[in-house]
């Protein structure tokens, strides 16, 4: 294939694959809905230059992503597709840089070996099609530590001062898009290198000041004038947030050191696999450059022990893992394709047996759904267990991605076997891809349906309504969005503030469960914790099934 092929079949590839089906299933809580919601208010407000939740200000993220959902939902309009549309357009784009990168590197080839493993993962494929900042956040990552990684060869030219500025540049991005990490993972890696590889010069002095000013102008331009309005609020709150997450388990996600490992293990898969013999080898002088591949490993590296030593662990935290395990493991198949490795029975064995897993869990789910009497004895959970009575229809062509998937762990793992070289790739890019698509095109909506869709039946059903919607007992962003709330009002900005003067929303749901209100209050509650309001006398129940209950608070 020439060069203008392969570019062209990526295109479609991530154009038929990341594109539709985007708004098939409701924004997850809380990041989906979270991001989603805080584009919305901007386009409510019209004020683009503060992330607000509420309408109060949110200091966990900057803007840079939530202003590109802004931007997809004036051209979509406020739903579910213009939320997750940036990241599929960075889907597509992460395809034909992956495909460019490695054609600089090694091959047309290898290039398109590195797309099609970040394209034919679960994981990876997974993030391209949501509404998370992570995807926009990891490319920033990756490209600055391309580029110090190119600066790095280039040490003593003057061609290194110019990367260093352009890796200066996407650092910058990244803080802009997610926060100081931007700038963290790329110093680590980079310190990892240096260690590894005997300490050799990496980046002069000179060109060090100039990647960390232009880190830093380019943070300016929403930190500067942000801290200049409204003083060091916004940096004071931003850092106490990033700090509770690495030292106390947020939200609940407390997991073990091993999480990530896991994760990225069985979510990764195919890739993971082949990935591992590079990964646990010592950079080999036949290579092109064995360079490339140590700095592939000492991101990988940083990215899973930095977030198992987090203390809060949540699975797309690992996420910035997946692009430098795609090279590995592209790095590894054309070794294979060459023949310059072979796979022997442990090694197919192992591939068999990871990749059994998440395809039994995708034939498992359809018949759960089917069947959920057979599970819900084993549940200890009520909540759960009132989830499962929700009307959910599963098809018998539910099963239809678990049948892909397993035959294409099958097939390629037959292949491998064999060493039946590009039949092994071929099944493996194949399946795998189709088994993803179809899983994503259908899964996600019908675990919603368990999941949210009652308590999102109820906000909908009150958006026209000139009242307050809020959750009470657990923690949500969809009350906003899919109640579309218009504004914050002069009666909840005075019931809003704690003693020191800080907005609260504990302190406004005690305004809402017992001041003097406005107007209609209604609480969407779990259902098993219903009795803990039900016998408030200004409460009254209005909806209770499928695990949420819908309760209204009139005003005198």
């Amino acid at each position: 294939m020439t060069t203008l092929n392969y570019r062209l079949l990526l295109l479609a590839l991530g154009a038929l694959f990341f594109l539709p089906f985007l708004g098939a299933a409701p924004l997850f809580d809380w990041d989906e809905v979270n991001f989603a919601e805080s584009a919305r208010e901007m386009l409510v407000t019209g004020d683009y230059s503060r992330v607000r939740v509420n309408f109060q200000p949110f200091w966990e993220k900057p803007p840079l992503f939530i202003w590109m959902q802004a931007v997809s939902m004036d051209m979509f309009g406020v739903n579910e597709y213009a939320a997750r549309f940036p990241n599929a357009v960075f889907g597509i784009l992460n395809l034909l840089l992956l495909f460019e990168l490695g054609r600089h590197l090694r091959s047309d080839r290898f290039g398109f070996l590195w797309a099609m493993c970040m394209f034919g993962a679960f994981l990876p494929h997974v993030y391209f099609k949501s509404g998370i900042i992570d995807p926009v956040f990891n490319t920033f990552i990756f490209l600055s530590v391309w580029c110090i990684y190119k600066a790095a060869r280039q040490y003593g030219k003057p061609q290194a001062r110019s990367m260093s500025i352009v890796a200066g540049l996407f650092m910058g991005l990244a803080v802009l898009t997610k926060g100081p990490v931007g700038i963290l993972l790329p110093v680590i890696t980079t310190a990892a290198f240096w260690v590894f590889s005997r300490m050799k010069p990496l980046v002069s002095l000179i060109n060090l000041f100039f990647c960390a000013l232009t880190a830093l102008l380019v943070s300016a331009i929403w930190f500067g004038p942000e801290t200049l309005r409204n003083g060091t609020w916004f940096l004071e709150e931003f850092i106490r947030y990033q700090i509770r997450l690495f030292s106390t388990p947020d939200a609940g996600h407390a997991q073990p050191f091993y999480y990530h490992f896991v994760v990225v293990l069985l979510g990764c898969f195919p890739i993971s696999v082949p990935a591992l013999r590079v990964l646990f080898r010592p950079a080999e002088a036949r290579l092109e450059d064995p360079d490339f591949s140590l700095w592939m490993k000492c991101l990988l590296w940083t990215v899973l022990l930095l977030f198992s030593i987090v203390t809060t662990k949540i699975v797309h935290y690992s996420s910035m893992a997946y692009l430098p395990l795609a090279a590995l493991a592209a790095i590894s198949l054309e070794e294979f394709l060459r023949g310059r490795q072979s796979w022997p029975f442990w090694k197919s064995l192992g591939f068999l047996l990871v990749g059994l897993i998440p395809g039994l869990a995708m034939l498992a789910l359809p018949y759960i759904g089917r069947n959920p009497e057979l599970i819900i004895p084993l549940i200890n959970d009520p909540f759960a267990v009132a989830n499962l009575t929700a009307p959910v229809d599963w098809p018998l062509w539910y099963y239809a991605p678990g049948v892909l998937w397993l035959t294409g762990v099958l097939l390629t793992w037959w292949y491998f076997w064999q060493q039946r070289r590009v039949q092994a790739l071929t099944a493996m890019f194949a399946l795998f891809s189709l088994a993803i698509g179809l899983f994503l095109a259908t899964f996600p909506a019908k675990i919603a349906g368990y999941t949210q869709n009652t308590a999102l039946e109820y906000y909908r059903s009150l958006k026209a309504q000139n009242v307050y919607i809020e959750t009470l007992h657990f923690k949500s962003f969809a009350q906003y969005f899919y109640g579309a709330k218009r504004g914050f009002s002069q009666a909840e900005a005075a019931h809003c503030k704690d003693a020191e003067g800080n907005y609260h929303i504990d302190v406004l749901r005690k305004w809402y469960l017992e001041g003097e209100i406005d107007k209609p209050v209604y609480f969407v509650v779990k259902s098993i914790h219903l009795d803990e309001y039900i016998y408030l006398p200004q409460l009254e129940l209005v909806q209770n099934k499928h695990g949420f209950a819908l309760l209204r608070r009139l005003p005198k």
